[in-house]
């Protein structure tokens, strides 16, 4: 198949094929990639404008029983070093947090079975009441498949019939006022893969389960990608190519995020003991932006993949350069830490070439930062 043909297709607006996809992945030149990209990401979004949300990215607890091998950040019960904080101690944390101008809290931890699911709750009907300012940007889907095996020993009956526990959960967290859940737990959304790095939490199925449920009551969600470990690049399109499909059916996911795997302190480590480079990075942002015909934003990450390479990436396809990330835990883990503020990210959107426009966790746009203030 000659990659010249599916270029012509994609500048066409023709939806691309698997085959396609692959073909495209591994014949592809990298700046071919980029200019289609490019094109598809000013179709989509024609203001030469970059957005960006000021967030944290705090954890409630480590504690964590689906041990996954490139995970650095879990601990089991007993161990040292583990912690579980309780809601008033997270409440100060986001009321801190707003004080400094953070709009979106996302919250993640690890899968705490000793944690009932009424913690979860209060947490965020506590958020919406006592820090309004914040988005709950919370949980991911191993966190919530987590809450409905503890909920389902404390549910009614006729909640059992009437519904399934994902569904419960969901429900019960959109009365409490979420509004939109994170993408994490994606990983790579094959079961041959799962199956070797996260045998414990669950397949792809789960997965797409929770995201549809949460779709059909109401919520927006994001959808990741995390490469650059044991994946093929057949699985790679795969991912992209079901995200598709439930976005054709649900129109639920705001954005796009990919990052690659960090193998610092993993199990997984000894495996792949190397860093993705930035080339795979901006060819994978490039392909998102192509393959994801149906979504509207793909994120460019200063955090997982450093500033130079989130900036470069703004120009294969991205749109949007992700949260502040004032606060962040799980990759510090594994030994990678980059730290920013918001003047950084607003000057590293315009050294991009771009106009920086702080947004909300739905895209709402708060302000735009058309000209660099005088000294």
């Amino acid at each position: 198949m000659n990659p010249s043909t599916i270029y012509t297709k994609i500048r066409n607006q023709e939806r691309i094929t698997r085959e396609e996809g692959v073909t495209l992945l591994q014949r592809a030149e990298l700046l071919d990639l980029g200019d289609l990209a490019n094109e598809i990401r000013f179709r989509k979004n024609p203001e030469p404008r970059v957005t960006f949300v000021v967030d944290t990215n705090p954890n409630y607890t480590n504690i964590c029983n689906i041990d996954c091998i490139f995970c650095a950040f879990y601990r089991h019960e007993g161990e040292e070093g583990v912690y579980t904080y309780s809601v008033d101690q997270m409440i100060e944390n986001f009321k801190r947090s707003a004080t400094n101008g953070v709009t979106t809290v996302l919250l993640q931890g690890g899968v705490n079975p000793k944690l009932p699911f009424e913690y979860y709750v209060e947490m965020v009907e506590r958020t919406v009441k006592e820090v309004p300012e914040v988005m709950p940007h919370f949980w991911s889907t191993s966190e919530i498949i987590g809450m409905s095996q503890v909920a389902q020993s404390t549910m009614a009956p006729e909640a059992l019939i009437s519904g399934s526990p994902i569904r419960y959960v969901l429900q019960k967290l959109w009365d409490a006022g979420q509004r939109t859940i994170p993408g994490g737990g994606a990983e790579i959304l094959s079961d041959k893969v799962k199956r070797k790095i996260s045998s414990l939490k669950g397949t792809s199925a789960d997965w797409f389960n929770v995201m549809r449920e949460a779709h059909k009551i109401g919520f927006k969600t994001t959808a990741t990608m995390m490469y650059g470990h044991i994946e093929p690049d057949e699985d790679i399109i795969e991912h992209l190519e079901s995200i598709r499909q439930l976005q054709d059916e649900t129109h639920g996911f705001t954005a796009f995020i990919p990052w690659s795997f960090k193998p610092g302190n993993t199990p997984l480590e000894k495996i792949i003991p190397h860093y993705a480079t930035p080339v795979r990075y901006l060819q994978i942002m490039a392909i998102s932006r192509i393959y994801l015909d149906n979504f509207d934003h793909i994120q460019a990450s200063w955090f997982s993949e450093g500033k130079k390479t989130g900036q470069i990436a703004l120009h294969f396809g991205g749109d949007d350069f992700g949260g502040t990330l004032f606060e962040e835990n799980v990759h510090a883990a594994a030994n990678f830490v980059n730290k920013t503020n918001t003047d950084e990210v607003i000057n590293l959107i315009r050294e991009a070439g771009f106009i920086p426009v702080q947004r909300t966790t739905l895209y709402e746009i708060l302000k735009v930062h058309e000209k660099a203030e005088a000294a």
